[in-house]
């Protein structure tokens, strides 16, 4: 007995400090899948390999407790810091561009008929640092809020790929260019497996406020996987030395937010 009154107000304390409420949305938007196929930073490549990804999400916010209806402490953790889990789907058609996906000859023609898709699930969390006031934007001091989040997603990709070179009799090698044949996938450097990896997402944006319960933003988003098989294509580096990152994305969303009351 002595002991829960001893805690009592430390209890106390810690929930109200640890009181939030609820948001819940919607987002969707066009991405740029950088990959092994095409060349890094070619026009041509970042025109083409353009996919979509649509996602649902709920944020925790810390500044508001439902519990009361009130605003929670006043701190700078409660006031700035907002944390959002996420579930997305995404998926991009590749193709090969460049100078050499271009040239009139058998490696040209490869690289020209050799396509992919790449189909992604991501479920994941991210901090969300508001340089602003949280509470003074949720009671509509202003209409426009900035943010940058930092934050990790577990990914589950099934890559596929196609040729229309791909008929009965022929091999491999008379079917892809030969440089993607080498490298410890199904097919050398080309696999359509199921894997799993992780990402780390970095991103900016920007809310605006609609009503008391209605929010709208814009983000744009990097995705760095810790996989170079997301895209289904890894030949290896030593005998294709433009293989040298790990794929990634830069997605440009909007979204809708909308406050729940409990």
């Amino acid at each position: 007995m002595v002991l829960v009154i001893t805690l009592s107000p430390l209890l106390t304390r810690a929930q109200f400090d640890f009181s939030f409420s609820n948001e819940i949305g919607v987002l969707a938007g066009p991405l740029l899948f950088q990959s092994d196929f095409g060349l890094r930073n070619n026009f041509d490549t970042n025109i083409s390999n353009l996919g979509v990804g649509v996602g649902i999400f709920h944020y925790i916010n810390f500044a508001y407790r439902a519990d009361c209806n009130c605003y929670s402490r006043d701190v700078y953790f409660n006031d700035h810091f907002m944390i959002r889990s996420e579930l997305d789907y995404h998926v991009t058609n590749l193709s090969h561009e460049g100078p050499l996906a271009e040239k009139d000859n058998d490696e040209g023609r490869d690289l020209r008929d050799h396509l992919g898709k790449s189909n992604v699930f991501e479920a994941g969390i991210q901090l969300e640092w508001h340089p602003m006031s949280i509470r003074d934007f949720n009671a509509g001091g202003y209409a426009l809020h900035p943010f940058v989040s930092v934050g990790a997603h577990y990914v589950n990709y099934k890559p596929q790929y196609s040729s229309i070179q791909d008929v009965p009799g022929a091999t491999p090698e008379d079917i892809f260019f030969d440089d993607f044949l080498i490298g410890d996938g199904a097919l050398g450097g080309i696999d359509d497996s199921r894997g799993q990896t992780w990402a780390l997402t970095l991103s900016g944006g920007m809310r605006y406020k609609l009503d008391e319960l209605n929010d709208i933003f814009i983000e744009m988003r990097y995705h760095k996987y810790f996989s170079n098989w997301v895209d289904g294509l890894n030949p290896d580096e030593q005998f294709y030395p433009p293989n040298k990152y790990d794929d990634s994305i830069v997605w440009l969303m909007v979204g809708y937010v909308y406050y729940l009351n409990f």
